[in-house]
């Protein structure tokens, strides 16, 4: 198949397909490079492929683990266990199949939430932490505005609210994927060529089916109980980096409270999907970030 994980690994030399059982479910990860583990998990309505810009610059230097969470694609789309805190513990026990002790990760979108849930729950096993465009369920999304606001510099986010809902969108849109998804692309990023009709098929193909939606909503079922979980968590002292575009000022709001050694860096003139429009930026700041 033209999108298939095979078939797209051919344009990552040194990048191979794997396949690892952890915490009750089944991962599909990507890897290749050498160097300190470095662990990436993608977000909504991406996969592993969100990061094939950057994965062969940062494989230049580090180990480069692509993880599609639990629901993503390839891997498992279990009936439950979408809380954030139970999605790091995949990644914790992948982590410790790999036979790493320590590892830098990062995720975009809900992937940044995973990425940050293993530095809460898993410190010791967490040297840093890269946060992309978007900062961990608290309770400021209870504060999201039902309805657009008039004049109001944002987009308004009315998909949170859908995915909130059971069944409907899984009739609503199997089959009918590429419709979400080229709203979402067109809308969240500002140069409309930084994406293909390639990489939107790929995304519509991985979350077309009823399951894949259920399994995808479910990421954002679980806000509440992460807001819960969050509230939970001590501070973190590892090394944290936010790297934003458009989430910049969310990023800036949250991590300030919740990382005690932060950096942030804006990408200008990007929209949400950062890997995308400035896959560059995004790779020169991790770098630099890790090897300081």
């Amino acid at each position: 198949m033209q999108y298939s994980d095979e078939e797209l690994i051919k344009s990552l030399p040194n990048f191979s397909n794997h396949y690892a059982e952890v915490n009750g479910t089944r991962l599909h990860y990507v890897s290749g490079g050498q160097g300190e583990p470095l662990i990436l998990i993608p977000g909504y309505p991406e996969t592993w492929w969100a990061y094939h810009k950057v994965m062969p610059l940062l494989a230049s230097k580090y180990n480069v683990v692509v993880a599609e969470m639990r629901g993503m694609e390839s891997s498992d789309k279990s009936v439950s266990g979408y809380d954030k805190k139970n999605m790091a513990k995949d990644i914790h026990e992948l982590v410790k199949i790999l036979g790493f002790e320590k590892v830098n990760i990062g995720g975009h979108d809900i992937g940044a939430h995973v990425a940050f849930s293993f530095a809460a729950n898993y410190p010791e096993t967490t040297s840093k932490l890269i946060i992309l465009d978007t900062p961990h369920p608290d309770e400021n999304m209870y504060q999201l505005p039902m309805l657009p606001i008039p004049g109001a510099n944002y987009l308004y986010p009315w998909w949170l609210a859908f995915n909130q809902v059971k069944e409907l969108p899984e009739q609503l849109l199997e089959g009918r994927m590429d419709i979400l998804i080229n709203y979402l692309f067109n809308n969240l990023v500002i140069d409309k060529h930084s994406i293909t009709d390639f990489d939107k098929n790929i995304y519509t193909s991985a979350y077309n089916s009823i399951e894949a939606i259920r399994a995808s909503n479910a990421w954002y079922q679980a806000f509440p109980q992460d807001i819960e979980d969050q509230k939970a968590y001590d501070k973190l002292y590892m090394p944290v980096i936010g790297i934003g575009g458009s989430g910049y000022q969310m990023l800036q709001m949250s991590l300030t409270n919740t990382a005690v050694n932060l950096q942030l860096k804006k990408i200008e003139e990007s929209g949400h999907f950062i890997l995308y429009e400035k896959p560059n930026d995004v790779a020169e700041y991790i770098i630099e970030f890790l090897e300081q």
